[in-house]
């Protein structure tokens, strides 16, 4: 039986040849992006930005019925609520926006609360309220700090370990891909000011791990021709490892695609913003891996000798006893 391929062997397509204005248009992307964040600003969820927080235990249920609560809450009009389950499959814990006003009316927020409960006693009898509590402005900005602090060290940790596996140019090639990764997610929620929470957090951390993951598939290759083709140009020798990988990227980008397109189309209003995120940087991944981090090896200076282990004196003197080299010289 006859294997399906995608690609064929002999695909030979010239990505670098486009390098220079794609590496442009990447750039401006990415200064449009930031832009769009310091100008327009980012849409925090409760988890980012307060709310009253009210915690509840269903006595007489095995499971809290977390899509129901969403929906109910949603239409007291206060915004979409943030409802997770909450240490135990039968208690949640529930936050939902608090309008500007409430924020400066001493109880305000503690009516806002009640009033979520009293929702969900009309609808379920066996609840115990087991919490009341306002998420001060204090609180989420740690969360957003300690969010950003995560991304940071991602990205460094990534950026050192391909320094280590690989040498320094690579590193740095692979950094920059995924702050371009980074950087056009958070431009796409800043310009459509979605609903930017924890959940998208965990959806970069994603991209940034799927990024990677393309990156080094890419970068081991082009190490091996490199000790293979040691006197092929390197824009020839990176289409060539571009190439060489494009099934694998192909068949990995389609298998995620068919879990992600109907979460997307047809999944729960409350995991979109998770499921954009991840989709659209499957393919803002797959590209910066082909048009920016191997392209930048080039301007970072990668020779065919990079993994050419260098002769010490001690190793050129020992030739020299043997006879293999004569007069000091090759």
């Amino acid at each position: 039986m006859k294997l399906l391929k995608l690609v064929p062997a002999d695909t030979n397509i010239k990505f670098l040849k486009l390098r220079v204005p794609f590496f442009i248009i990447s750039l401006l992307l990415i200064v449009a992006s930031w832009a769009a964040v310091f100008t327009q600003g980012l849409n925090y969820g409760v988890d980012f930005a307060g709310g009253q927080e009210v915690q509840i235990t269903f006595e007489q249920l095995d499971q809290a019925p977390i899509a129901d609560l969403r929906r109910s809450v949603a239409r007291l009009g206060y915004g979409a609520p943030v409802v997770q389950e909450f240490g135990a499959p039968n208690v949640v814990s529930i936050r939902v926006p608090l309008p500007a006003e409430a924020e400066a009316t001493p109880g305000a927020a503690t009516e806002i609360g009640n009033e979520v409960i009293a929702l969900i006693q009309g609808q379920y009898s066996d609840i115990r309220t087991d919490g009341n509590n306002t998420v001060s402005g204090k609180v989420a900005s740690e969360f957003r700090t300690d969010a950003v602090i995560a991304l940071a060290l991602a990205m460094l940790g990534v950026a050192m370990y391909i320094w280590i596996r690989f040498e320094w140019q690579f590193g740095v090639g692979a950094l920059f891909a995924l702050f371009h990764d980074v950087s056009l997610t958070l431009g796409l929620f800043a310009v459509f000011q979605l609903e930017f929470s924890l959940q998208i957090i965990a959806a970069i951390l994603a991209i940034i791990g799927y990024s990677l993951n393309d990156t080094i598939v890419v970068y081991d290759r082009v190490r091996e021709n490199l000790k293979k083709f040691r006197k092929m140009p390197l824009p020839e020798l990176l289409d060539l490892s571009v190439n060489e990988t494009l099934a694998r990227t192909v068949m990995t980008s389609l298998t995620l695609l068919v879990a992600l397109l109907p979460l997307l189309l047809f999944g729960p209003a409350s995991l979109f913003g998770l499921v954009l995120a991840i989709t659209v940087g499957l393919f803002v991944g797959t590209y910066s891996s082909v048009y920016l981090a191997a392209p930048i090896l080039i301007w970072l200076g990668v020779t065919s000798d990079s993994f050419v282990p260098q002769e010490s004196e001690a190793d050129r003197q020992e030739k020299i006893a043997r006879g293999e080299i004569e007069g000091g010289k090759a």
